[in-house]
């Protein structure tokens, strides 16, 4: 325990607020350091926060300062680790490529924690955050040796005032608007549904967090390996409409086996940022591919963390079961209320199999191989 409550409360929403923070301030760093240094930067500065919370005795003050700068750092550099994914890739491929990332992560998560709490049983506290130390500084020097350096998507430096002025042109045009906005609101407020979770299920919650987590890795596998393009966007809004549907089930107040295999189903619905974050990236300028990646990556966590406080409120008035319904149904109507403005954000199809673009672009008839 902190013994006090704004530092409790930094502790939970400390890091989505750091993010908040980057994104007025420094976000440009994504564009404007090559990538290979960004990343490097990131590794370095965790390095350290681990190091330091290593220290006995430190003062709780201190480790929540070293938090808040870790995850500071964490989202000015994020949205260069996406954009570089996306330039090492072929065309097309970034769909594949971060649903295999999201199942990656996800799964060493998993293996971390259940890692972590054996070792906490046989070390204490400090000697585990040594251990990760270790493992730290094995990332930092994987990801300065095994990168190729590559250079920097803008000559302009990394400023507030730069970072501010990209922000409003990805914000002006009404594609990326749209965009942001249907990957923040309804996917948050389905988290502010699995935030109450634990109250649902109490010391079974973590049955229903395992469900929904499976949930997602079946969604990226079959977006992100199965699907075509055309199909991916055919997919968008039944995707975005499964998210939070499932959840309304809960207002019957469902045993834990029917509401696992509820949360098993919603969270396949999470698979439809995959193609909102393609198309964010074909509506960007290549030269903020990075700070656009970075302001969805910073703004859906802070607005899961601001869902995830809703929700805690409603769950104080009302039974947590109906506080799920609730939130599912406002998932919804956000999800429907949105939907129309992603007209103005959906690529154009491709051309037609008997059509050719010509040299200037224009799509031209494809010139028939039958000889007279």
């Amino acid at each position: 325990m902190t013994g006090s409550a704004t530092l409790t409360a930094l502790s939970m929403f400390g890091a989505p607020l750091a993010g908040v923070l980057g994104n007025f301030t420094l976000l440009s760093v994504a564009d404007s350091l090559p990538p290979r240094r960004a990343l490097t930067l990131a590794a370095l500065v965790a390095l350290a926060g681990t190091a330091i919370q290593a220290v006995p005795e430190l003062p709780i003050g201190v480790r929540l300062a070293v938090v808040l700068l870790v995850a500071y750092v964490k989202s000015i550099t994020g949205g260069a680790r996406w954009s570089l994914l996306n330039d090492i890739l072929p065309p097309g491929a970034y769909v594949l490529a971060r649903s295999t990332m999201n199942a990656s992560v996800g799964g060493m998560q998993i293996a971390g924690f259940g890692v972590g709490g054996l070792l906490l049983v046989w070390l204490d506290p400090y000697q585990v955050f040594l251990i990760a130390t270790a493992l730290r500084a094995l990332a930092a020097a994987m990801t300065w040796f095994d990168l190729r350096e590559r250079p920097a998507r803008t000559g302009a430096r990394a400023s507030t005032a730069r970072t501010l002025r990209v922000n409003r042109d990805l914000w002006a045009d009404r594609g990326r608007r749209s965009l942001y906005l249907n990957l923040w609101l309804p996917n948050g407020l389905v988290v502010g549904c699995e935030a109450l979770f634990l109250p649902y299920a109490g010391d079974r919650a973590g049955f229903l967090f395992a469900a929904g987590a499976l949930g997602m890795l079946a969604g990226d596998v079959l977006v992100g390996r199965f699907l075509s393009p055309a199909a991916r966007r055919r997919c968008v809004l039944p995707l975005r409409v499964l998210l939070p549907l499932p959840y309304v089930a809960f207002l019957l107040h469902p045993d834990l086996p029917v509401a696992m295999l509820l949360a098993l189903v919603a969270s396949v619905g999470f698979a439809a940022s995959l193609p909102l974050q393609e198309w964010l990236i074909d509506r960007s300028p290549p030269e903020s591919h990075g700070q656009a990646l970075g302001l969805h990556q910073n703004g859906m966590m802070a607005g899961q963390a601001v869902c995830a406080a809703l929700a805690g409120v409603v769950a104080d008035v009302l039974p947590t079961h109906r506080a799920v319904a609730l939130l599912a149904c406002l998932s919804l109507a956000m999800t429907l209320l949105l939907t129309r403005s992603l007209r103005y954000a959906r690529p154009a199809p491709p051309p037609a199999a008997d059509t050719v673009p010509d040299r200037k672009g224009a799509v031209a008839p494809r010139a028939s191989r039958r000889v007279a």
